[in-house]
């Protein structure tokens, strides 16, 4: 299944290079609603909120209100994931507050996973992993911590409905997306997979999806290397 993606920064739709060069902008807000309304899933992700730097809360509610999205961006807390549920998202993304990382170690905060799950849901959970290097990335991908998919996955297992595996190193180049990992990812979890970053073609997709692995695809859809 293709995913197509809505990356909010500053009031537009943007598309970004590795989460840090601005490539696209749009402020065509009804043209894309229009384009996306077919799909089963969008992916809505809120920039600045997951940097830190404000918000797009009232474009966030509009587009949930109007698509069905699964939401992520500077979700810290059980009373923003229910906001973000209210108003109309499907699920919440949660990434950097599922990961601590002190000067002991680096671990799943499985408490906070835990207690989330409880308010909300599982099912309503999708879990973000984001990876540089290997090893996952926090804080709008500007920060890491020494953990890896392998080791943080199983540990959310009871606590998540899906997870979203983003590849950093590859967002927004339009390479193509490292199947090999997403067979290994496949291997360590009976939930809903999904898988971002470079994905350029309808082959990756069906490549994927024979996996029974799902795709967000951004950059390829807004320069019309996949028609949507």
């Amino acid at each position: 299944m293709l995913i197509p993606s809505i990356d909010l920064m500053g009031g537009r739709i943007v598309q970004l290079v590795q989460g840090e060069k601005l490539r696209l902008a749009f402020d065509d807000f009804e043209y894309w609603i229009a384009k996306f309304a077919r799909y089963p899933l969008v992916q809505l992700i809120d920039l600045d909120a997951a940097l830190r730097q404000g918000d797009n809360a009232a474009l966030v509610a509009e587009f949930a209100k109007r698509l069905p999205c699964q939401v992520g961006g500077g979700i810290h807390t059980v009373e923003r994931a229910r906001q973000v549920l209210e108003s109309g998202a499907r699920r919440v993304i949660l990434g950097s507050a599922l990961f601590v990382a002190d000067e002991v170690e680096a671990r799943v905060n499985v408490k906070f996973a835990a207690e989330m799950a409880a308010a909300i849901g599982a099912e309503r959970i999708v879990a973000g992993i984001d990876t540089k290097n290997g090893k996952i990335a926090v804080k709008g991908w500007k920060a890491q911590v020494a953990l890896t998919p392998d080791a943080a996955m199983p540990e959310l297992e009871p606590f998540v409905g899906a997870y979203l595996y983003t590849h950093v190193d590859g967002e927004g180049l339009l390479g193509g997306f490292p199947i090999e990992v997403a067979r290994r990812l496949r291997g360590l979890t009976k939930r809903q997979l999904i898988v971002a970053g470079g994905i350029r073609s309808q082959e990756e997709i069906d490549a994927l999806h024979a996996m029974q692995v799902d795709a967000v695809a951004g950059m390829a859809v807004y320069t019309d290397l996949l028609k949507v």
